[in-house]
């Protein structure tokens, strides 16, 4: 199997895992609505209309900039892909932009159709898909759907400043996960090939402009 079919795989799989889950999230639950699989672990509905792991950017301008934002990054990965293909790096570092780029991109699906495919999802209603009275919101304005959450443990109250504090509070999904999950194989075991790629990538710009 070629590197390039491999890559295309992870992006496939990890895409249509994050979706699945997020859509299954989505025409089932009601916000806040939350399974206990362990005492650690939940499936906890919320949405999330900023970045990852429910951090905000403001306002709805902000809202189309961070969607605009993360388009013309998967674009730009996506390119980068292909010269790391080209140039045959190591295959591990490939997959592992491949698993970044399914993540950005599992969120973008969120953030561009959601809004125009699903009715709005409420403390007392399920969602519906394609309601006969339009989406909750225009293209590019969806809400990104979280629901896994891990409140690991709360620290004790005599913990200064941090008593009663939830460790790991955030929720998150499929992909933010392999968003982070690749940001550390790249950090741990891939630091070389990244620092080459962006090396190679200067000394092909400055040929260029001579």
């Amino acid at each position: 199997m070629s590197v390039k079919l491999k890559a295309g795989l992870i992006i496939f799989a990890v895409l249509l895992i994050d979706q699945l889950s997020k859509v299954f999230i989505k025409l089932n639950f009601t916000i806040g609505e939350y399974i206990e699989v362990f005492s650690w672990f939940k499936i906890f509905f919320i949405e999330n209309p900023g970045m990852a792991f429910g951090m905000q950017l403001g306002g709805e301008l902000g809202k189309l900039f961070l969607t605009l934002f993360r388009i013309v990054a998967v674009a730009g990965l996506i390119y980068y892909l292909n010269l790391l293909i080209k140039k045959q790096v190591r295959t591990g570092f490939i997959l592992t932009v491949a698993l970044l780029i399914a993540g950005a991109a599992g969120n973008i699906i969120d953030s561009v159709f959601y809004g125009v495919l699903f009715s709005a999802s409420t403390f007392h209603e399920v969602a519906v898909f394609l309601p006969e009275g339009g989406g909750y919101a225009s293209l590019f304005h969806g809400k990104v759907v979280d629901m896994l959450y891990f409140p690991l443990f709360t620290f004790p109250q005599w913990v200064p400043f941090l008593g009663g504090t939830i460790f790991f509070s955030p929720v998150f999904n499929i992909a933010d996960s392999a968003i982070t999950v690749a940001v550390f194989l790249t950090l741990i075991f891939f630091r070389k090939e990244f620092n080459d790629s962006l090396e190679s990538k200067k000394n092909t710009d400055a040929e260029k402009s001579n």
